[in-house]
């Protein structure tokens, strides 16, 4: 105890005199900004591949991504060792996005709250951008753009793309559980979620716009609130791109059941064994060890030995 508080001081003597050095050369905010990525990214250099080895004893997780050009966690929100733990369905609508990539289950349509027919703006030169909804120019201020990269937002061209329910869609593949549900797809993002018909995953991963880059798409907030509704929290979000306002103005945001809430404890306590993997798999440490403890989880004493880098 006395050694911890020792460097506690130690850092905060410390931390001024950086400070002045950082402003002085004009660098604070790209070392926060690295410190920052240090920070979230902790908890990757340690392997829990064992331990959920273990805990499946053979079965897979399985993973839904929803605007998924670049395969199955291109986003690296987990490090990919652990990619071989789950079962990937891929869903993207625009034309050969999937063509190269390796899936248990791939689906080339789009989804949404309800079968229909939709028009997918398509941007040439930005395609990991194209959306459901036409992309607003006047906002691209707030994301840091320059007018003269504002052409990079143009449409090249519509498609015309067949929409259906996230429900519908796995009862058709045969998949009757979800653990792991991630939904990048510029602002479709709360219209697929009304579409999960009795899927409840264990994680969710939504993109959020905070300023929106398209027309018309519901604010962030509404997203948020449909979640907590459904008995779900928020225990993590992180920054995407740059921004001007000095909070992000695009932020993925992670969801879980709400296990203060009765259809929560419960949906957590029927995929015991699938919500550990995920929470660490996603380097979620300290709020595994505190879950267990309060819902009482007869291995939290294991849990209660590992250690989360991130608090560090």
């Amino acid at each position: 105890m006395f050694l911890r508080n020792f460097r506690s001081s130690l850092v905060k003597l410390i931390l001024p005199f950086f400070n002045i050095i950082l402003n002085t050369l004009k660098g604070k905010t790209r070392a926060i900004n690295f410190l920052y990525q240090k920070k979230i990214d902790a908890n990757n250099h340690q392997n829990f591949s064992r331990e959920v080895y273990d805990i499946l004893k053979g079965k897979k997780l399985i993973g839904l991504d929803v605007g998924a050009q670049g395969g199955f966690n291109s986003d690296k929100f987990f490090p990919e060792k652990y990619n071989k733990f789950f079962t990937t369905i891929l869903v993207d609508p625009l034309k050969n996005s999937l063509l190269n990539q390796k899936s248990d289950f791939i689906i080339t349509k789009a989804l949404w709250s309800s079968k229909t027919q939709k028009k997918l703006h398509v941007l040439k030169d930005r395609p990991q951008s194209s959306s459901l909804f036409e992309p607003e120019r006047k906002s691209l201020k707030f994301y840091g753009y320059e007018e003269k990269d504002y052409d990079l937002f143009n449409v090249s061209n519509t498609e015309d793309v067949e929409c259906d329910t996230l429900d519908t869609s796995l009862r058709q593949i045969k998949v009757n559980t979800l653990d792991y549900l991630k939904i990048d797809t510029q602002g479709a993002e709360l219209e697929i979620l009304k579409g999960m018909g009795n899927y409840r995953p264990l994680m969710i991963k939504c993109e959020v716009q905070i300023f929106p880059m398209y027309k018309k798409i519901p604010n962030w907030t509404e997203l948020t609130n449909y979640l907590y509704k459904m008995d779900y929290m928020l225990c993590d979000w992180k920054k995407i791109g740059s921004h001007v306002t000095r909070t992000p103005a695009e932020m993925d945001m992670v969801f879980i059941p709400n296990f203060l809430k009765e259809s929560g404890k419960k949906l957590i306590f029927d995929n015991k064994n699938q919500f550990v993997c995920l929470m660490l798999i996603s380097g979620q440490i300290k709020l595994l060890k505190k879950i267990s403890v309060h819902l009482n989880f007869e291995n939290k004493n294991i849990y209660s030995k590992l250690v989360d880098e991130y608090f560090n």
